[in-house]
């Protein structure tokens, strides 16, 4: 990363900043909108889209009180907007994806079916797309990658967030010579049954949604982010679910937990643990096979092996996205993509007991928690995507802990996130392959989505 420093600095001294839009003002969107504004060098912040205007006007006052956001309600406003050097806000996040005078947009949303639309109208248009997005990657990452690829623009996760910060951490154990056979994530809390209600205090306490923490304490969250960490590395996973081993000590002491043997059969497996020291960090557990190097990586206080363990003690979000958007743009360099179709993908499983009739809600919310499953059993399975669970209309009665199914389920008519989920299955499958899971109708003519 340290590259990237001097390569901004000279975007700055030549007056051409990267011109960045952001697409959601939550959480995560107010906090990066400060460190643009702070603290990033050769980037610029020109727009930020919100369904609700005045929280992407907010987002600007929040990171400036002397700012004097223009309020554009068409594509002249925002190019103009951008022209004069004025913060713009922005309802409609088409508009940041159709300017010329955008030149990257950052999803900060969590949003499935609007980060799809997102997705495809940035590519039309020539933009790069960071994800803060990890259930968009997770549920249809891949078949985004082969559209953003036929648009020779980048799709990348970002630093900052742990499968960043986790195909960081592989990228730089690969470089020593290592193979890496477990990437995980540190986790205090783990419990499928929380609901905004029992998570609400502490959202109020952080300024957060219910909704989004409720997601990080019922699985569903650390399960999309190892999706995307498993797509981004060719790993999988040991079972449905992960291993999910409640840890307390060091994260070195994992080394001795898993079984060699069955890491390599599996091609090296993504992981959370709970409870483990440094948190909330990421792993990484590798072998050597050179003994000689071996000898050395002992004398460096690693042990004898034979699996070693490297680590990252925290995770700063927001923080460390300014990195990402100069890889994308200055070298073409993605923070993580998926390599190819899904290895691993997020299945749903219900809360509670659901009732024939019930229409389901979004992830995070009451009926639903998220589990990491293979490609391969969530194709068998006909399992129901974790991404694509709100407002499915349920056909039958579904046991807690069940997994849900396409057979369970109507999905709503329309969706382009479906659509793409099933084109997603078809080309990854190839003409040989198992049949499309969804019951979602195929896009028109049985073509690919137009982008």
């Amino acid at each position: 990363m340290i590259i990237l420093d001097r390569a901004l600095r000279a975007r700055e001294a030549a007056g051409q900043p990267i011109r960045v839009g952001l697409v959601g003002a939550g959480f995560m969107g107010r906090g990066l909108a400060n460190q643009l504004q702070h603290a990033a060098v050769g980037i610029r912040l020109v727009a930020i889209s919100n369904r609700n205007v005045e929280r992407a006007v907010d987002a600007y006052l929040y990171a400036d009180a002397a700012l004097s956001p223009v309020i554009a309600s068409s594509q002249a406003d925002v190019d103009q907007g951008i022209r004069s050097g004025r913060p713009v806000a922005v309802a409609d996040a088409m508009l940041l994806c159709r300017s010329p005078l955008v030149d990257v947009l950052v999803d900060v949303t969590g949003a499935v079916e609007f980060g799809a639309h997102v997705a495809l109208e940035a590519f039309r248009h020539g933009k790069h797309l960071i994800l803060m997005n990890a259930e968009l990657d997770a549920t249809i990452g891949p078949i985004l990658q082969v559209y953003a690829r036929r648009h020779d623009v980048v799709l990348s996760a970002c630093d900052g967030d742990q499968p960043g910060v986790e195909i960081n951490l592989h990228r730089f154990v690969s470089g020593l010579g290592l193979i890496p056979r477990v990437m995980g994530n540190i986790k205090g809390l783990q419990d499928p049954y929380r609901t905004p209600a029992t998570q609400q205090a502490f959202a109020e306490r952080w300024g957060q949604k219910p909704s989004m923490v409720t997601s990080f304490a019922d699985g569903s969250k650390v399960s999309f982010e190892q999706a995307v960490v498993a797509n981004a590395t060719g790993m999988t996973v040991a079972r449905r679910g992960m291993l999910a081993l409640d840890h307390r000590g060091h994260v070195d002491e994992l080394t001795a937990k898993y079984d060699l043997a069955q890491l390599r059969a599996l091609g090296g497996i993504v992981e959370y643990v709970v409870g483990a020291q440094p948190g909330p960090g990421v792993f990484c557990l590798a072998e050597h096979t050179d003994p000689k190097q071996r000898h050395y990586l002992n004398l460096y206080k690693l042990g004898e092996g034979p699996l070693y363990s490297f680590y990252t003690p925290y995770h700063l979000c927001h923080f460390e996205v300014p990195n990402t958007i100069a890889r994308v743009a200055l070298f073409g360099d993605a923070a993580g993509q998926p390599r190819g179709g899904p290895f691993v993908e997020v299945c749903a499983v219900a809360k509670r007991d659901l009732r024939q009739g019930e229409t389901l809600d979004d992830y995070g919310h009451y009926m639903t928690y998220g589990e990491a499953v293979s490609s391969g059993e969530m194709r068998r399975g006909r399992y129901l995507p974790q991404g694509l669970v709100e407002g499915c209309l349920l056909r039958r009665d579904i046991a807690k802990d069940a997994v849900l199914t396409f057979d369970d389920v109507t999905c709503p008519a329309g969706r382009l996130a479906d659509r793409l989920y099933e084109e997603q299955v078809r080309h990854f499958a190839g003409p040989a392959g198992p049949a499309a899971a969804p019951g979602a109708a195929a896009p028109e003519g049985g073509a690919a989505v137009t982008a």
